[in-house]
């Protein structure tokens, strides 16, 4: 694949094919040149009465046309502008020949207008109309998308944009809407299958023989210690760039999207991650972000030089490019297997150089719940009482170098064998996850999940600058409820990564025979423990809540919260909006797969949940 080629390779290719515009031709669509640029604005919708029509449309990206599904023929759908305290009402008509909806994301409606079918609604059938009505009760970047099988991967999803009804605190003088997706001109019927046949049929970084002869990578060693767990480290995402083309505002990177500005402004860029399967890393070489609002939210302004957003999660910053010069948005694929990219310039058809993808990340044993650089601190992890965890008789075990592959080279760590036993490390230990029903479904239990809310997402620890992490959010205003929880829940996302089964405690959707109880405005600490090897960016409808991340009275409030693997998180959630409300997974496919469950909001009668 042209992407496994370094820079000296394609000039040399360039050179013996005729120059500059061979080279272009056999560069990846990222770093080919681009077009003049497109300084359009999205289509903004407003008022009390506001009609949306689904429908199949050819779209093309990069010169290439596929099949689409579209809200008023355009990818992503129109923006939908409102402001805080008003009422709106959307007719969405359906011109597809299948059922669909529209779930508001982030936004606190009435459960019967919150659009997920088979739980608040039934659906919009094929020809019909159904009008959703709810008021505004809040200002913030917010989106919509599909909650209907997999359209939201073929371009059902757009953005909402709430006005503040008072002054806005942050200050701004020109803003632009950015929604990122992934997009694939193979069906994403096809791409689900591909999965269930073979988990990592679209991953084409694995490690080779020619990168461990080079000496890049892990060493045999480490190498041969996966294989035994049946685990690959390069599998960091499902899907990858080998099928796919990563978007901006419906345009991939020849198009080249462009947003204009003048030298001296502060322009507010507003995040959407609307992409089915890609956490993205985003940066602007040559300017710094200013972290403003998260999920809607605002909080305490933080500067930084790049940010992890996750599946449907928004971030708003602010730049202030002062130079009259192009500057080079990108938004790299979590697993740097390809980018989206957009510019931001002065002027119509100005374009800056587009950054090489750096080298993509290797999941550690940190990853799977085995950091074992905290045993010391932790209660009860007295090594002299774990059998066969004789640190000396460890190859590899170097703590210097925790975190990093030589974690891997673990003998006895025989998934085959012994359940990925290492003493009392045992991954499939059913007493680590006592809620958990054991089955196929759950290939590993992380022995010891850690909150990793402090550290930046995979790939990103040595980049040698700023980034963003979910300890340095501190929502600008106290929250709004003080209370202490009353109880705990504790969740597991559970998975076998090599069959591409997804589920919440170890049962899929279609397994699960109640709702998560919550009594109406109690207080509950749930906490999140991912036990897989891929980050889940899981979603709460119908609510926000705060992110237990060190900064007590001013916890982030947010709607989607991404769990690293390996990792937990903690949330406080006030469950003020009695209803039926899905939880899932926002990767489309572990969703599709059973990532999700129902939380169900009712007044107290009789016992207690």
């Amino acid at each position: 694949m042209i992407n496994r080629f370094n820079r000296r390779q394609l000039i040399s290719a360039a050179a013996a094919t005729g120059g500059g515009a061979a080279l272009n031709a056999m560069l990846p669509g990222w770093a080919r040149s681009a077009s003049s640029g497109i300084a359009r604005s999205l289509e903004t919708l407003s008022g009390p009465e506001i009609a949306l029509t689904i429908d199949h449309t050819p779209w093309r990206i990069d010169g290439r046309v596929g099949h689409a599904v579209t809200i008023n023929g355009t990818i992503p759908a129109p923006i939908i502008r409102i402001q805080e305290g008003r009422k709106v009402r959307i007719a969405v008509t359906n011109r597809l020949n299948e059922d669909t909806s529209i779930h508001w994301h982030g936004v606190l409606v009435p459960f019967q207008f919150d659009g997920v079918p088979g739980v608040s609604f039934p659906g919009i059938r094929p020809g019909e109309t159904f009008v959703y009505e709810f008021p505004i009760k809040h200002a913030g970047t917010f989106w919509y998308h599909s909650h209907s099988g997999l359209q939201e991967q073929m371009g059902h999803y757009g953005p909402l944009i709430f006005d503040p009804a008072g002054p806005d605190p942050v200050a701004y003088d020109r803003e632009h809407v950015v929604i990122l997706a992934d997009f694939s001109f193979m069906h994403p019927h096809m791409i689900a299958k591909r999965l269930k046949q073979q988990a990592g049929f679209f991953n084409f970084q694995k490690q080779t023989l020619a990168s461990l002869l080079a000496g890049q990578d892990q060493p045999l060693k480490d190498r041969l210690t996966w294989a035994k767990m049946r685990m690959d480290p390069t599998d960091i995402s499902d899907i990858t760039g080998s099928t796919y083309t990563y978007l901006v505002n419906g345009h991939g990177p020849e198009d080249n999207w462009t947003a204009l500005f003048k030298p001296g402004e502060r322009v507010r860029l507003r995040f959407i991650n609307a992409a089915a399967a890609t956490n993205f890393n985003v940066r602007i070489p040559g300017l710094p972000l200013t972290v403003v609002q998260a999920d809607g939210n605002n909080v305490r302004p933080v500067k930084v030089d790049e940010f992890q957003i996750a599946i449907a999660e928004t971030y708003d910053v602010i730049v202030t490019p002062t130079e009259d010069r192009a500057y080079t948005l990108v938004a790299e694929a979590v697993d740097r297997s390809g980018l989206g990219r957009a510019t931001l310039a002065p002027r119509e058809g100005m374009v800056a150089a587009v950054p090489p993808l750096r080298k993509r990340p290797l999941a550690t044993m940190k990853d799977m719940g085995m950091d074992m650089s905290d045993m010391n601190g932790m209660p009860g992890m007295d090594h002299s009482s774990m059998p066969g965890m004789d640190h000396a008789a460890m190859p590899g075990m170097d703590h210097s170098k925790m975190g990093g592959v030589e974690q891997a080279s673990m003998p006895g760590m025989d998934h085959a064998a012994s359940g990925m036993d290492h003493g009392d490390m045992n991954m499939r230990d059913p007493r680590n996850a006592p809620t958990v029903k054991m089955g196929p479904g759950v290939q590993t239990i992380s022995p010891m999940p850690k909150d990793r809310t402090g550290e930046p997402g995979q790939g990103l620890e040595d980049v040698g600058h700023k980034v963003l992490v979910y300890t340095d959010l501190v929502a600008l205003d106290p929250n709004p409820d003080p209370r202490p929880p009353t109880r705990t829940k504790e969740i597991h996302l559970t998975g076998n990564m090599e069959r591409f089964m997804w589920s919440l405690d170890g049962q899929k959707f279609s397994e699960v025979k109640a709702p998560i109880p919550f009594r109406t405005n109690e207080r509950v600490r749930v906490v999140l423990v991912n036990d897989t090897m891929m980050s889940h960016p899981i979603h709460l409808h119908g609510h926000f809540f705060e992110v237990v991340n060190g900064h007590p009275g001013h916890h982030p409030r947010k709607h989607t919260v991404n769990v690293a693997p390996g990792g937990k998180v903690t949330f406080d959630l006030t469950a003020d909006a009695p209803g039926d409300w899905a939880f899932h997974c926002h990767i489309l496919y572990h969703m599709h797969a059973g990532m999700m469950q129902v939380v169900s909001v009712r007044p107290l009668t009789g016992d207690a949940p």
